[in-house]
């Protein structure tokens, strides 16, 4: 009796195995990267965001009407000058391939602050910094991390309003450009010149 339990419960065990292994519990969909070869060698990819569409949460303290309805920011005197947003990202085909964060803040002690991450789910995250002060209709920045893919690279990233002016019905506010250029880096210097 004890035989046929332990044998019972072991070929269950493996039964199990076997299962996960050739039926994926979960099939995640993998949008095809659109990559451009940069000037400089390195790979350009460019990525947006529909406003208001594609925003799905806003955070900060002045905010009459936040995103989601009956989100509560934090009652922090340091978060006062702090707005936080997560949205949609989508790329050159309209189709959404992930997921991106801004954090903007102010402060006395570091001056003004803004900072992306970008998530593909099934590529990786980008840390960036972007400088506050708008230069040429929007603002640069460098990638400063990385995880999978995006792991030990290099590059830069620029921020870009562009309002719609259609006027068509379904539109909506305008869309925010996100361009990065980005190279590996290899044995302690980079790979072509830096962008």
């Amino acid at each position: 009796m004890i035989k046929t339990f332990v044998s019972g419960i072991v070929l269950g065990v493996a039964a199990v195995i076997a299962a996960l292994y050739f039926i994926p519990l979960v099939d995640q969909y993998r949008e095809v990267s659109i990559i451009a070869v940069a000037p400089n060698g390195g790979n350009a990819e460019n990525f947006h965001v529909n406003i208001p569409m594609d925003r799905i949460m806003v955070g900060d303290r002045r905010s009459k009407q936040p995103l989601p309805p009956g989100l509560e920011w934090p009652n922090y005197r340091i978060l006062d000058e702090t707005r936080t947003e997560l949205f949609k990202i989508r790329n050159s085909r309209n189709a959404v391939v992930g997921v991106a964060s801004r954090l903007a803040a102010r402060s006395d002690a570091f001056g003004d602050v803004i900072e992306w991450v970008l998530h593909l789910p099934a590529r990786g995250t980008m840390f960036v910094t972007l400088n506050p002060e708008p230069a040429g209709g929007g603002r640069t920045g460098a990638i400063r991390a990385g995880t999978r893919e995006f792991l030990g690279m290099v590059g830069s990233m620029s921020e870009r309003w562009v309002a719609d002016t259609s006027g068509a019905a379904d539109a909506g506010e305008g869309r925010i450009h996100l361009n990065t250029t980005f190279m590996a880096r290899a044995s302690g210097r980079i790979q072509g010149n830096a962008p």
